[in-house]
């Protein structure tokens, strides 16, 4: 459970990074509190994309994978953050991301940071 949190967080944290780094991903709302929780939820709703929806993309353009030696990667994280963005949209949640480039670049960062954190951060439960 503490893993759960701990990762979630580190999520949360790097989707602040990439809201406040490229304008066009948008966290809109109240004070900064609502502004926190909601990115404590576009981060659950993140986690479960990556969690459900990734391995079935991955398994299903594993040919595009190997081709491009693993750069189709930034493309399938950009799918996963635009993936969130219409949910959260779905969910009232006031976040989103305008474009796939944005989401491309939005994901690589949401990819640099979160891998950082959870380097940081314990791992154990």
């Amino acid at each position: 459970m503490k893993n759960f949190v701990v990762k979630t967080i580190a999520n949360a944290a790097a989707l602040a990074v990439a809201v406040w780094l490229l304008d066009k991903i948008t966290l809109t709302g109240g004070g900064t509190g609502k502004k926190a929780g909601t990115l404590i939820l576009v981060a659950l709703v993140f986690g479960l994309v990556n969690l459900l929806v990734k391995p079935v993309v991955q398994l299903l353009t594993f040919p595009l994978f190997v081709l491009t030696l693993g750069l189709f990667t930034l493309v399938v994280n950009a799918l996963m953050l635009l993936l969130t963005s219409w949910l959260a949209d779905k969910l009232d949640l006031a976040f989103h991301v305008e474009g796939f480039w944005t989401a491309v670049l939005g994901g690589l960062i949401v990819s640099i940071v979160s891998w950082a954190l959870n380097m940081a951060l314990p791992d154990k439960d």
